[in-house]
């Protein structure tokens, strides 16, 4: 194993790359359990009686949260399908690279469709206006949260070690 301290562990070792695949899945399960949840309520909205006092807007804001909700739930599932069709060919390099594609582009669809989603109950509820700035603000929100805060860990030195 190469574990040199500015390039870190060799991508390509093994026992790495077999780490890297159980961390990955891991991280997909606490996702696609929310996503999966919330494309089910999104199914079941058109059959509410509210569904028909929706304007045109509203229904096709809703037509793309749902579509945003579907394709997030395949971004998702997509590692799992590939080690299926993959299994056995020794391919962890290239399953590895493509979950964590995966996983970061259904990330960034969860935040885009839960905004979305905050985006229409809020039109609902309160008016287009509201509903807007309710999105740019959840946006804004998942951003700083799960894009700005983790790179800023690098700029805090590590706590030093007790004797």
């Amino acid at each position: 194993m190469h574990d040199d301290a500015d390039n870190g562990p060799d991508p390509r070792d093994p026992d790495t790359l077999t780490r890297n695949w159980n961390e990955l899945l891991q991280e997909i399960r606490v996702v696609e359990t929310g996503v999966q949840i919330l494309t089910g309520f999104l199914l079941t909205v058109p059959f509410s009686q509210r569904f028909e006092s929706l304007d045109s807007f509203q229904r096709h804001l809703y037509l793309v949260v749902l579509a945003g909700a579907v394709a997030t739930t395949a971004l998702v599932v997509a590692p799992v399908a590939f080690h299926r069709i993959l299994f056995r060919h020794r391919k962890r390099y290239w399953l590895v690279e493509a979950a964590n594609q995966c996983a970061r582009l259904g990330l960034v669809m969860t935040a885009l469709t839960s905004s979305g989603v905050l985006f229409l109950v809020f039109d609902v509820v309160v008016g287009t206006g509201v509903g807007i700035a309710t999105f740019v603000v959840s946006l804004v929100f998942f951003s700083l949260l799960w894009g700005v805060a983790p790179t800023m860990s690098g700029r805090t030195p590590p706590p030093k070690e007790s004797s």
